[in-house]
Parts: structure tokens; C-alpha cells; sequence
């Protein structure tokens, strides 16, 4: 599935079985509860943080993808609403990532 593809995907839920959007700052709110869901994954599979049992580390790695799923449904749901195209966006975003990070990173002691 392509992001074109996923963001229309997503607006035929929305507008079908979602009934219809969310407005925007709910949404970005939605967001945020989102990623603190998977920052909290995160901090324990990868951090310093521990599980309270094993069977809830057992799950982890799959519920990972679930909330990362979650972010960027969201993420979609806010592009669809503001008119962006995430297809287009994405590659204008690495075009300048390209042209500004040309020799910074091969050039930074810190990733050697």
C-alpha cells in the first residue's frame, strides 16, 4: 500500500464506519495520547524501564506495531483534514534533509 493509497484508505473509514472526523485539535490531542502510548513501549523495550510482568513483554513487541499503526492512522487522519499530501511531503522533506545534511552526518565524529 502506498501513503496515497493509505490516506484514502483511511478517509473511506473515517467516512464510512468512523461516521466522520474527529476536528482537528481533537485529533492532534488523539495524537499525542498516540505516541505517548508508544513512547511508553518504547522506554521499555529499549529503555531503562521494566515490564511490571512478563506476559506484558511477551505482548510488547506486537503492541509496538499496534501503536505505531495508531500514530500514523492518526497522523493520516490530520493530513486528510488539512489538505496535505503525505506522498509529496515525505519527498520534499528528504529532498532538504538531502541538500542540508549532505556532509553533516559523515562529517560528525559522534556517528563514527
Amino acid at each position: 500500500m502506498t501513503i496515497k493509497q493509505a490516506q484514502e484508505s483511511i478517509d473511506n473509514w473515517v467516512r464510512t464506519i468512523g461516521v466522520r472526523y474527529f476536528s482537528e485539535l481533537t485529533n492532534t490531542a488523539v495524537l499525542m495520547e498516540e505516541v505517548g502510548e508508544m513512547a511508553r513501549l518504547l522506554a521499555r523495550l529499549y529503555g531503562d524501564q521494566s515490564f511490571k510482568t512478563p506476559e506484558l513483554e511477551a505482548s510488547a513487541r506486537e503492541d509496538l506495531a499496534d501503536e505505531m499503526a495508531d500514530v500514523l492512522f492518526v497522523l493520516m487522519c490530520l493530513a486528510n483534514q488539512t489538505g496535505v499530501d503525505l506522498t509529496e511531503a515525505l519527498q520534499k522533506n528528504l529532498d532538504k534533509k538531502t541538500r542540508r545534511d549532505a556532509d553533516r552526518h559523515a562529517q560528525n565524529p559522534k556517528l563514527r
